[in-house]
């Protein structure tokens, strides 16, 4: 059984107060907390276990290396993926998809050519090809969503056309909380032989993930969202789609011979991951997802539902907040705006009074807000030691907040 105050203790901030109170940190969809396996590895790595990784045959260079290594086995566990050397190591997903925007797509696109995007995707997964259209021409196609928060898999394909070279779309929306049914659209662009990537930097935090059941081309995934530290990271890379890509950064690791006239790449994925990586981070990583696969992806799962719903039942029960994004069995994601004039960042900040901590602005969804039509919302997103009394916190500060602002 799913044992969440079990779950809490192994948080240390989580006992800690703010403003007087005690800490309901519903920011988890910006950036999640650690728990005291990944502080302690990240804290040995640094205090007794530091060396750089790959160049080294003294006693803490291989030390490093085989735990920094180990790390693309156990992403390849967690994505269920076939083969770790499909597993890119990096400091999160805007490397990963820039890595494919690069390195792939750039290569291969002419003017004209077509990307789709579905309205609701992260800058991350749409600043990239921005790059594209500015410098070589690239159209995008945008998919919007229907009134619910929902992306209808046949709406992506139908926007398939014979000059439509990727589909890149998210797994989760960090915004509305709709889960995207990924394995279907990718099932229908295999058909019509157009690759697919997933930002999967929502997705497999809050799902269990199988990349070769999805289906997709590449799967993005960012480790500081996935309870792991900042700047770490990794990118699955299909075996096929490795082999058509160059390097987009150079510079050591990623070569095998450097002459003055010549230079000889590394194989798939050293090929890409130039320079002295995030070591201890990634390490970190790699204690973060045998934590949640320690819990049981299924189980984590299954707890953050019963809040999604527990939430959504309570925050309804406010007819003056207006939560965006009705998807059936969306995320553990709320984002909202209350009635009158009050600003999102006015009430993050009485919120935050409270103890609650949540996340107000466009939640770099600038294509998703102008769809709303609006410039910001307030959003509480949950994770794994989340609580329904926590809930009721943030439901007792929004109350307040609201007669503040009647």
């Amino acid at each position: 059984m799913y044992d969440v105050e079990t779950v809490r203790a192994d948080f240390p901030i989580l006992s800690r107060e703010v403003n007087g109170k005690p800490l309901v940190y519903l920011d988890n969809g910006a950036s999640a907390q650690k728990p005291q396996v990944v502080i302690d590895a990240v804290t040995n790595a640094y205090s007794h276990e530091y060396a750089n990784v790959h160049r080294g045959l003294h006693t803490l260079s291989n030390i490093a290396t085989e735990k920094y290594e180990g790390v693309r086995g156990i992403i390849a566990r967690f994505l269920n993926a076939a083969d770790e050397r499909e597993v890119v190591l990096n400091t999160g997903t805007t490397q990963g998809i820039n890595t494919v925007a690069y390195g792939w797509a750039m290569p291969r696109l002419e003017p004209g050519d077509e990307i789709i995007l579905s309205v609701m995707e992260h800058h991350a997964n749409i600043v990239p090809w921005h790059f594209l259209r500015e410098r070589q021409g690239v159209v995008i196609r945008w998919v919007d969503v229907d009134e619910k928060g929902d992306l209808d898999p046949q709406a992506v394909l139908d926007a398939i056309g014979p000059r439509t070279k990727l589909i890149a779309v998210t797994h989760l929306s960090n915004v509305l909380g709709t889960v995207v049914d990924v394995k279907a659209i990718c099932a229908g662009a295999r058909e019509r032989g157009v690759p697919v990537l997933v930002d999967g930097s929502q997705g497999a935090v809050h799902m269990p993930v199988d990349v070769q059941e999805i289906g997709c081309d590449f799967y993005a995934i960012t480790g500081h969202k996935l309870y792991g530290p900042s700047g770490s990271g990794a990118i699955w890379i299909r075996r096929e789609r490795m082999e058509e890509m160059r390097p987009f950064i150079g510079g050591g690791d990623m070569i095998r011979e450097v002459h003055k006239d010549s230079v000889t790449y590394a194989e798939p994925p050293m090929k890409f991951e130039a320079g002295t990586p995030g070591i201890v981070q990634t390490i970190g990583l790699g204690v973060a997802l045998n934590y949640m696969m320690g819990l049981g992806v299924a189980n984590i799962a299954a707890h953050e539902a019963r809040i999604a719903a527990y939430a959504k039942s309570r925050l309804e029960g406010l007819n003056w907040l207006h939560v965006q994004g009705r998807s059936e069995g969306k995320a553990a994601i709320f984002s909202f705006t209350l009635d009158g004039a009050a600003h999102p960042h006015d009430l993050s900040t009485i919120l935050d009074k409270k103890g609650v901590a949540v996340r107000a602005g466009h939640h770099c969804a600038g294509p998703l807000m102008d769809h709303l039509g609006l410039t910001a919302t307030c959003r509480a997103s949950f994770g794994l030691y989340n609580t329904e009394a926590e809930v009721d916190v943030l439901v007792e500060a929004l109350e307040l907040a609201h007669d503040l602002f009647a």
